[in-house]
């Protein structure tokens, strides 16, 4: 089971970062970002909160978070209470890029979702599985 699971995820992935990076010039892990960003209070995360919740290391936050700075979409704040902290904070430009791009992420993913299903059995139990336990 656990294979299929995987397969599945490197099928969704692929799609999602392939559709977000030609239509909004995003990618996958950006797109995540400019996410949390969003949902977080006053739209800003501590560098080291951001890699957690990303699952990447700092250097690759780091990066990616460069990347996001350069697009204009956030930009980088020293924490008052502690001047080594760095946060990252969305911008007006990066909460509407990621709001463009969520029609193309959840239509993308159920797209994926059901291709998976029907092209092959063990990929359909697998969403199937998956649709359980969101329901």
């Amino acid at each position: 089971m656990w294979h299929r699971f995987l397969a599945l995820h490197a099928h969704v992935e692929h799609r999602l970062s392939t559709a977000l990076q030609r239509r909004h010039g995003l990618g996958l892990s950006e797109y995540r970002a400019l996410g949390f960003l969003a949902a977080a209070p006053r739209s800003e995360l501590r560098m080291q909160e951001l890699a957690d919740r990303l699952g990447l290391n700092q250097s690759s936050v780091t990066r990616l978070v460069g990347r996001l700075h350069a697009a204009g979409l956030t930009y980088r704040d020293v924490c008052e209470d502690d001047k080594r902290g760095v946060y990252t904070v969305l911008k007006d430009t990066g909460r509407e890029r990621h709001a463009e791009a969520t029609a193309t992420y959840e239509a993308t993913l159920t797209a994926a979702l059901e291709e998976a299903a029907e092209n092959d059995g063990d990929a359909g139990a697998a969403v199937a599985a998956l649709r359980g336990a969101s329901a």
